[in-house]
């Protein structure tokens, strides 16, 4: 299996604590974060490419979601779609194609905002292949 978990998470984990100082970020779901802003990072696919494959999975289809959530009083809507263009550019940069951009109601805390992005790409495992 390839596994591009780590490589992900870092390279936009890095971005984000050099333009948000003190953001929380996590590799998985965090049911009530520390601190926020907090985004999670969390890989939801990894799928062998059949038509790629010889005998071993040498290309894999790989699918990430991203949460971020902000509690401000004032400019929540916004702090989520600031952080979340700036992880839109890096999974642009590394040829992921974007599935979704949602807002999704958080139930649990109606105070904290939340956007949910999804974000696919097919990689041998060294590069990534938008589609």
């Amino acid at each position: 299996m390839i596994d591009c978990e780590n490589e992900v998470y870092t390279r936009i984990a890095r971005v984000l604590r050099e333009k948000f100082p003190g953001i929380n970020i996590a590799g998985e779901y965090v049911k009530a974060p520390s601190s926020f802003p907090h985004v999670s990072i969390t890989q939801s696919d990894n799928s062998a490419v059949s038509e790629k494959m010889t005998g071993s999975a040498e290309m894999a289809q790989v699918m990430f979601e991203i949460n971020v959530y902000s509690n401000r009083t004032d400019g929540k809507k916004t702090e989520c779609k600031t952080i979340a263009k700036v992880i839109d550019k890096v999974f642009f940069g590394m040829n992921f194609k974007r599935l979704a951009f949602t807002p999704v109601p958080n139930l649990e805390d109606a105070t904290i905002y939340r956007i949910v992005a999804r974000y696919r790409a097919m990689t041998d495992g060294q590069y990534f292949y938008r589609r």
